[in-house]
């Protein structure tokens, strides 16, 4: 949640919505195609997995360096067991595409493979997040605009504990004022990328310049787009690579039909189901916090993304088992089947440091190194919450036991 000031930035009258354009952004690496009823995408690199059809068995090893290489093995009864058991709940980190997209992105690459386009200075203001609702407040963002700012940027939902800001039309007016007196008027971005396929997000009702789109997150190809609002007339948008005149002189390189297409068709499955998608993750996500307290009892239970009248995301679970060792990676470490992780995966170099993102929610440091992110998709099922709160339990245990021997 970033609020970016610069003096030397451009003036941007506005002179209405004007045109609309998505601007693609480049497509990265795919998981290793695991056959299973539903695709469960591995949780760390170097893992390896079975892939079965019929009696013919093919292990797939991803390296480290994202190769995947295939082995011929016969895996025996327990490892097949291991491969459909695993229950995958870190859906924030990655959705596996629907198969309605991997449809599309496949006819895109036989039938659409051609080409179809044959410094300034500047200083940010960080604007903290409220300890009592989880995010950032509007009056905080208000209060801490400078005669000098062009830019405010901010999380549409957050991705490790869910709470969705919104920032209502008091910037609309702030432009208002600050037009009157000759200032520029201040722009406005947001990261999109959490919310996209857990609740309805539009560009016009935010009110928004500039809104980022990541596919991975709402099952399409690991691709990204950046929605502007009149690109270059209404509001500004400049290359930061040169080169050819695709994309209107936005950005250069051949566009990445099938993946563009995959983007376009998982959008459309969105814009189609997301009350249905919302209401189930829902109900998935409030079961699972039930069966939670219920397996380790209120006292040692705290959730992390619960605060008192803030909307949180659909699907998002961050909660800490209280506890001495019960760190958030050792509890994975001894988890058989649940495949999470303990937040946001642009973070994990922190090693064991906790989130900093739970800290300055003001959650207590003993309490937020036991963070786990627990995060359901469309697929997740009372079933899978009974087993991983099971194997959650199993591994408390274990940790507890060695704790004491």
């Amino acid at each position: 949640m970033t609020g970016v000031d610069s003096a030397s930035s451009p003036t941007c009258a506005s002179s209405g919505w004007g045109r609309e354009r998505v601007i693609t952004a480049s497509c990265g690496s795919f998981y290793p195609p695991l056959r299973s009823a539903r695709p469960r995408p591995p949780s760390a690199w170097g893992a390896d997995f079975c892939r079965m059809d019929g009696d013919q068995v093919e292990k797939m090893v991803l390296t480290k360096d994202g190769r995947k290489t295939a082995v011929d093995k016969e895996c025996d009864g327990e490892e097949k067991k291991s491969v459909e058991s695993k229950v995958y709940m870190d859906y924030n980190a990655t959705t596996p595409m629907a198969p309605e997209v991997i449809q599309t992105v496949t006819e895109a690459m036989h039938e659409a493979w051609g080409n179809p386009s044959s410094s300034y200075t500047a200083e940010a203001t960080f604007v903290p997040v409220s300890k009592i609702t989880g995010q950032v407040e509007v009056d905080d963002i208000i209060a801490a605009i400078r005669p000098t700012t062009c830019l405010v940027s901010i999380m549409l939902a957050n991705n490790e504990t869910g709470p969705i800001s919104e920032l209502s039309q008091q910037i609309q007016i702030l432009n208002q004022n600050r037009m009157a007196l000759g200032l520029p008027r201040i722009l406005m971005h947001t990261d999109a990328a959490q919310m996209i396929g857990k609740g309805r997000v539009d560009g016009q009702d935010l009110g928004v310049d500039y809104l980022t789109i990541v596919g991975h997150k709402f099952y399409a190809p690991r691709i990204g787009a950046l929605y502007v609002r009149g690109p270059g007339v209404t509001t500004p948008l400049h290359p930061m690579l040169f080169g050819g005149g695709q994309e209107w002189n936005f950005r250069p390189g051949t566009e990445n039909t099938p993946m563009i297409a995959g983007l376009g068709k998982a959008a459309e499955l969105v814009n189609k189901n997301c009350e249905d998608y919302e209401a189930h993750m829902k109900e998935v996500r409030d079961y699972l916090e039930k069966r939670l307290e219920a397996s380790f009892g209120k006292q040692r239970l705290h959730f992390n993304s619960q605060f008192p009248g803030a909307k949180r995301l659909c699907n998002t679970c961050n909660f800490s088992v209280w506890g001495p060792g019960l760190q958030g990676r050792m509890v994975l470490s001894h988890c058989k089947t649940l495949l999470a992780s303990v937040g946001a995966a642009c973070h994990s170099e922190k090693g064991d440091q906790p989130s900093s993102i739970l800290l300055s929610c003001g959650i207590p440091y003993e309490v937020a190194q036991n963070a786990l992110r627990l995060s359901v998709g469309r697929d997740t099922t009372k079933e899978d919450v009974d087993v991983i709160v099971e194997d959650l339990k199993q591994s408390v245990a274990q940790l507890e036991q060695n704790r004491v021997t």
